[in-house]
């Protein structure tokens, strides 16, 4: 082509443009038409675009994967109404295709007929929507200490879907299981569970996520229920119930099905005094507290699964009695009495200490007679030495 090109521009002036149409045409017969591969969601609108970059008017043409033809130029050859033209040059046929589903899938074909026949493929990906998962093999309620199964399925996705199980918020994992049908797929995902009263209320979220769906998994959650026989505590309103006081014991049951109503007693009995002695639902309030209301106080209660009871020792102090301090009081006393009793042991042991290191004190008034025969001789003794020397002090 090259070398064509340069003997028309040699012999351009004695063979006029004759040359250059020569070129063109080996130029047109060398190029190809340019296609793009295309990938739609299921359900939406495929354009399909053919151009060439020379054409001496020859025709362009877009067949489907089953070779059947389209449209030529911009002649509709097939009767589909999903199929319309968009755009119709000679450098360019684009076609669109709407409502697209998986069975479009697949390669078309744009030809340029000039001679010979010039062609190019294009594939067009169709991507399968998966449907809405669903969860099953649950049946409400549980038991506590039941093995269930939760099985999230989602239908219809190409390339398949991934599905993900959390807990809460956080992750978990199942068992997945893939299958084709057709074009599509069928994915699964188990989880097994041992179920305990901690999972009762805890909500199970399957997510599918899939390149058609973007950023926006399909979810579904399954909110777990989980029956348990009761357990019961009692908490109370004072530390230290005083008489006169107003007291509160409340009865706090865990269970399901809740357990209600609870039932009160007090030593094994009936509660002896209805006026002073008040239950609403699950509190009971004694207005004015005295002696007599000393003892065991207990409270049950029940479902279909069980009973629970628990026990408080109620007992009175009296303010007034000397014998009944509060113990705060007590307390401080009894750290009073370990630091006096220290103080004086560290006071002991130091003044023995004291006296054992304590000197003889001695003068020599005393030493001139020490040696006297008799009690006449020790005072002329001490006396000479008196007059003799300076009285010195020593110590041995």
């Amino acid at each position: 082509m090259v070398t064509c090109c340069y003997e028309c521009l040699m012999l351009y002036s004695l063979l006029g443009s004759e040359c250059l149409v020569v070129s063109m045409s080996v130029l047109l017969r060398n190029k190809f038409p340019l296609t793009q591969n295309v990938t739609v969601t299921e359900g939406g609108t495929a354009n399909m675009t053919c151009r060439v970059e020379y054409n001496d008017q020859t025709s362009l043409q877009w067949s489907n994967p089953a070779q059947q033809t389209l449209f030529f130029g911009d002649k509709k050859a097939l009767r589909d109404n999903r199929i319309e033209l968009v755009r119709a040059t000679w450098a360019e046929l684009t076609i669109s295709i709407s409502d697209i589903s998986l069975s479009d899938e697949g390669q078309y074909t744009c030809s340029l007929f000039t001679m010979p026949v010039k062609t190019t493929k294009a594939f067009l990906t169709v991507l399968g929507v998966p449907e809405r998962p669903e969860i099953t093999g649950f049946t409400k309620p549980a038991m506590e200490g039941d093995e269930i199964t939760l099985i999230c399925t989602t239908s219809g996705s190409k390339p398949a879907a991934h599905i993900r199980w959390f807990r809460n918020d956080k992750e978990v994992t199942g068992t997945k299981e893939v299958n084709a049908t057709g074009k599509s797929f069928t994915v699964k995902s188990t989880l097994q569970l041992q179920v305990d009263q901690s999972d009762d209320g805890v909500a199970y979220t399957c997510s599918v996520e899939h390149v058609s769906l973007s950023s926006n998994p399909y979810q579904v959650t399954e909110v777990l229920e989980v029956h348990y026989a009761p357990h019961v505590e009692i908490s109370h309103s004072v530390i230290i119930p005083q008489e006169g006081q107003y007291f509160k014991l409340e009865c706090v049951s865990k269970g399901n099905p809740l357990p209600e109503p609870v039932l009160w007693s007090k030593d094994g009995g009936e509660l002896p005094d209805i006026e002073r002695m008040i239950v609403e639902g699950r509190e009971l309030t004694i207005t004015a507290l005295n002696k007599t209301d000393n003892g065991t106080y207990r409270c049950e209660a029940s479902n279909y699964l069980g009973t629970s009871g628990a026990e408080y020792v109620l007992f009175v102090y009296d303010p007034n009695a000397p014998g009944q301090q509060d113990p705060d009081h007590a307390l401080i006393g009894g750290v009073v009495a370990v630091v006096v009793f220290i103080t004086l042991c560290l006071i002991i042991a130091l003044g023995r200490y004291l006296a054992r290191h304590k000197g003889t004190y001695l003068t020599h008034e005393a030493k001139g007679s020490e040696d006297a025969p008799d009690a006449d001789t020790a005072i002329i003794n001490a006396e000479g030495n008196h007059a003799a020397e300076e009285k010195k002090e020593y110590f041995i």
